[in-house]
This record gives C-alpha cells, sequence and structure tokens, in this order.
C-alpha cells in the first residue's frame, strides 16, 4: 500500500512539474511573442524596413537587447533621465556612434586662427536660467542622417544664434555647405571641428541659407555659385576657457555655445527625458549646441543642449545634461572644447 501511495505522489509531482514548465514554456513565448510584436509596431512607427528576413532576424536581436537594456534602466528607478525605444532601437550602440556622431579628434582640435579673448570673462549678472528658444534664437531641431557631420550642425546653430541677436533676424543656415566647402574639414561625413567651421565662413565671407543649399546628408561638390549668396557673416569666434563650467554658464548666457561632449554608450543612445546624469567618459566625439541652462525642481542643474538626431530623440530634439557635477570638464566632457562665433 504504502508503494502505491508512494507512486501515486510521484506521479502528481510529475504532473505539478509538467504544469509549470509548460507554464514557464507559454510565458517565455509570450514574451517572446510581445517582443516581436513591439517590434512590429515600431517599425511601422519608424517606417523602417529591410532587404530580407536574415536583416529583419538580426535587427529583431538587436532590438530585442536594447528593449531590456531601457527596461531595466527605467525599472531601476534611480535616475534622474528615463530612456526610451526611438529610432536607433535596433542598432548597435556601435553602429549608432559611427552614423550619428562625427566630432574629429586630434592631437590640436583646438584652431591656432581663434582669438586668445574670452568676452563674457568680467559677466557679473548671470540669469538663473537661460533658453534662447525663449529669445527666438533657435531654429527648429535638424537631423543630420547618417552622416558624421554634427560638427557643422553644431557650428551652424550657434551662427544662427549670434546672428539673430545681432540682427533680429532668425535665419535656418546651410549645413550642406561647410559639409561641401569647407576645405578646413576633408573629412565631411566623417568628422570635423567647429572651430574650422567658424574660419571656413570667416574665410568665404559669409554662409548662405539652407534653403538656398540644403543638406543631403552626403558630402558632394562645393557649389560655389550657391556659396557665394551668403546671408550671414561673422567677424570672429572664441574659444570658451577649456575645463571650467563657470566660464561656460557666463559665455551660454550671453549666447548658443558649440560644444563637444562623449555622445557614446547606449542610455545617451535611447535618451528620452529628464536630466542626463548616465555613464560617460570625456572622451570627446560628438558635438551639440548649449542653448539654455537651469535647475529642476528638486534642485538638480543641467545644461539645455541641441541635437542634431531630429525630433523624435530625446526632449523633442533636445537633451539636458547635468551641470556642476564636481569635475572641471563636466560631465561627458562637456566644457571642455567650447567656442562661439563673434559678430562685431
Amino acid at each position: 500500500m504504502a508503494l502505491a501511495l508512494g507512486k501515486k505522489v510521484f506521479i502528481v509531482m510529475l504532473t505539478i512539474l509538467g504544469s509549470w514548465a509548460s507554464q514557464a514554456t507559454s510565458h517565455t513565448l509570450q514574451v517572446a511573442a510581445s517582443m516581436a510584436e513591439r517590434h512590429k509596431e515600431w517599425m511601422a512607427q519608424y517606417d523602417r524596413k529591410y532587404s530580407d528576413d536574415a536583416e529583419k532576424e538580426s535587427r529583431f536581436k538587436i532590438f530585442k537587447e536594447n528593449a531590456e537594456f531601457v527596461e531595466k534602466v527605467n525599472n531601476e528607478g534611480n535616475h534622474t533621465y528615463k530612456l526610451s525605444l526611438n529610432a536607433f532601437a535596433d542598432l548597435t550602440t556601435e553602429e549608432f556612434i559611427a552614423s550619428r556622431t562625427g566630432y574629429k579628434i586630434t592631437n590640436q582640435s583646438r584652431s591656432t586662427n581663434v582669438s586668445t579673448s574670452f568676452r563674457y570673462e568680467n559677466l557679473s549678472e548671470i540669469p538663473m536660467t537661460m533658453d534662447w528658444r525663449e529669445q527666438g534664437a533657435v531654429t527648429p531641431v535638424k537631423d543630420q542622417g547618417q552622416c558624421g557631420c554634427c560638427w557643422a550642425f553644431s557650428a551652424v546653430a550657434a551662427v544662427e544664434g549670434i546672428t539673430k541677436i545681432k540682427t533680429g533676424n532668425l535665419i535656418s543656415l546651410s549645413e550642406q555647405q561647410l559639409l561641401d566647402c569647407d576645405n578646413n574639414d576633408k573629412n565631411g561625413c566623417h568628422g570635423g571641428l567647429m572651430d574650422n567651421a567658424f574660419t571656413y565662413i570667416i574665410q568665404n565671407k559669409g554662409l548662405t541659407t539652407e534653403t538656398n543649399y540644403p543638406y543631403y546628408a552626403e558630402e558632394r561638390a562645393c557649389d560655389m555659385q550657391k556659396a557665394s549668396y551668403y546671408e550671414a557673416q561673422i567677424s570672429g569666434f572664441e574659444d570658451v576657457p577649456a575645463n571650467d563650467e563657470e566660464a561656460l554658464l557666463k559665455a551660454v548666457a550671453g549666447q548658443p555655445v558649440s560644444v563637444a561632449i562623449d555622445g557614446y554608450g547606449p542610455a545617451f543612445q535611447h535618451y528620452s527625458s529628464g536630466v542626463f546624469s548616465g555613464e560617460c567618459t570625456t572622451s570627446l566625439n560628438h558635438a551639440v549646441t548649449v542653448i539654455g541652462y537651469g535647475t529642476t525642481e528638486d534642485g538638480t542643474k543641467y545644461w539645455l543642449a541641441k541635437n542634431s538626431w531630429g525630433e523624435t530623440w530625446g526632449e523633442g530634439g533636445y537633451i539636458r545634461i547635468q551641470r556642476d557635477v564636481g569635475a572641471p570638464e563636466g560631465l561627458c566632457g562637456i566644457a571642455k572644447q567650447a567656442s562661439y562665433p563673434v559678430i562685431a
């Protein structure tokens, strides 16, 4: 009898274990189906198409890994920022950085033609907050596409800003002209420097409009005729003293400023909202334009930067990066190599 009872218990245990295994398998399949559905919806949202099933499968794998990373970070609940599955959710970090950045690191990244003066050095009245969009000095967010010319977009945004401040006219200027015609930066889609872009604009006696010389996200032969019809001019440019967030604050209080940062990493790639305080180094590889600064309700200080990855990334194309982090170079190296154009 004991043997029969033991056999019954064994059968019951097998049944329970089988049920658990079946439920676990069912849950795994549901999760996989759910992720596949999310990928399908994401493809529709961003009009993403693949050449064949093999590419779709490989991209789905990357999408799944990125989705798991985004959920992990957001669920940790101890960050001042949130992530999302944006337009870059099926790219590896390496693919993303190769196509979407483009600040050229050199042994001597700062131009030898730059003025040694810093006109904001003695600025004493610094506003508590600044947002140059409110002053009408910032054009809509642009998209550099798969061309590593963030340097051109950063420089152009700074020139657009000072042009509005000095002349009262907000004009969308041409990044393509810099990409095609700036011989100071011959790498084009493979990287460049804002100071070199400013130098070209001075040498060319100005920069034309976006409408006259539109953006194609690729390097082309310089259209000399279009480049000669300039609508904005600068007389010079200055570097912000390096590794000095207080100096950068003074500069941004006066005008939008071009900066270089470390834009490498999945957290930066999938940034959605809040004050970015994620892991980054001070190895500079991306360029943005700081167009303001402020402090959140909980006291977190931040820089407000205009990016060139379209309006679907970040906060409508902008990012807030934590300010005053206790390191002289600032978070992600934002205070290492800042500069701005000058109109006399």
